[in-house]
């Protein structure tokens, strides 16, 4: 791709899905308690938002900067991936919630990773 072509991050998977993966973070908070809601629940959903968010904002530049908002918002997938294991350690979500969207973060991440080799 010419260094000028920039992205249509609707039109990408990775952004699809980081998407995705943000609106079953925000179902999973639902159910959170009150007292979770400035820490642990704010901290869950900033990093969900994250990561198609930075997607979004990359996708705008050259192929390079690209590729450093890809590593952030991969940043946030692997932030996101520890709070809830924090969140399952507290019994907020239960085991088969934790590992359905463990899977998604963890396909998430080999797309993304994916994407970033193809960049360079």
């Amino acid at each position: 791709m010419c260094a000028k072509q920039r992205h249509n991050y609707k039109n990408l998977k990775i952004w699809k899905l980081g998407l995705e993966i943000t609106n079953d973070i925000s179902d999973l908070l639902l159910n959170f308690p009150k007292h979770e809601r400035y820490d642990l629940s704010s901290q869950i959903s900033r990093c969900s938002v994250s990561m198609p968010s930075n997607i979004a904002e990359g996708s705008s530049r050259t192929n390079k900067s690209f590729s450093h908002f890809l590593d952030i918002s991969l940043g946030s997938s692997f932030e996101l991936g520890t709070q809830l294991l924090v969140a399952k350690h507290r019994q907020y979500i239960t085991e088969i919630n934790f590992k359905k969207i463990e899977e998604k973060i963890e396909e998430f991440q080999r797309m993304t990773m994916g994407f970033q080799r193809n960049l360079q």
